[in-house]
């Protein structure tokens, strides 16, 4: 089965579009948007709310943290993680668990793109140190479980903003880069990912 979304400045060409479809393929009409592959879409007069509540109360559920303690922000910006000589989890398998699902998330909460990609840096050998971020993820995403993103009509102009550390990993000298493409006040593209070479300045980075 195929879930399938379809958008667009003209309700008429939508319908036609659909009965087209519907002639050549099963298909079943659910009406206005407002639940799709964990995404939860809420329409106001002014744009569209996008949030992932359900998906983040389940995977605060399923990793016992319902109990936890909440807290801001999702990292400390004096930890560095690291592969060291500390001993490995036992169960890495559920380190690489919740690090999935915690990507899943960054698909409305652009905050945590940055610290999300630093834990996925250490699938392969997973310490203690970095389940404790991982953890702290969860806790922060506890305190804000109704955030996401709102979508509304305007400006039609594109901005992009992007930074970058240098030589931010202990263990490779690779820097961290990080983008945010904006469709007026929506964002609509963001990423944060460690860079392929090693950059010999911070004007290079």
């Amino acid at each position: 089965m195929d879930d399938i979304v379809l958008t667009g400045s003209s309700t008429s060409y939508c319908k036609e579009l659909i009965s087209t479809l519907s002639s050549s393929f099963p298909l079943k009409n659910l009406g206005p948007l407002h639940f799709f592959l964990g995404l939860e879409v809420k329409h106001n007069s002014s744009g569209l709310f996008v949030c992932q509540t359900k998906y983040a109360l389940d995977l605060l559920d399923k990793t016992q943290m319902v109990g936890a303690k909440s807290c801001s922000p999702p990292s400390s910006a004096t930890t560095k993680l690291s592969a060291n000589d500390e001993e490995l989890l036992e169960n890495p398998t559920e380190y690489r668990s919740l690090v999935g699902v915690l990507q899943y998330l960054t698909w409305t909460r652009t905050e945590i793109s940055f610290v999300v990609n630093r834990v996925c840096q250490f699938m392969h050998q997973p310490i203690t140190s970095h389940f404790c971020v991982a953890k702290r993820i969860l806790r922060y995403v506890k305190g804000t479980i109704d955030h996401g993103l709102f979508f509304s009509k305007g400006l039609s102009t594109l901005q992009g903003f992007s930074d970058t550390d240098w030589a931010g990993s202990p263990n490779d000298r690779r820097s961290i880069s990080g983008f945010c493409i904006f469709f007026g006040h929506n964002p609509i593209s963001w990423s944060a990912k460690k860079q392929t070479t090693v950059a010999c300045s911070s004007t290079e980075a």
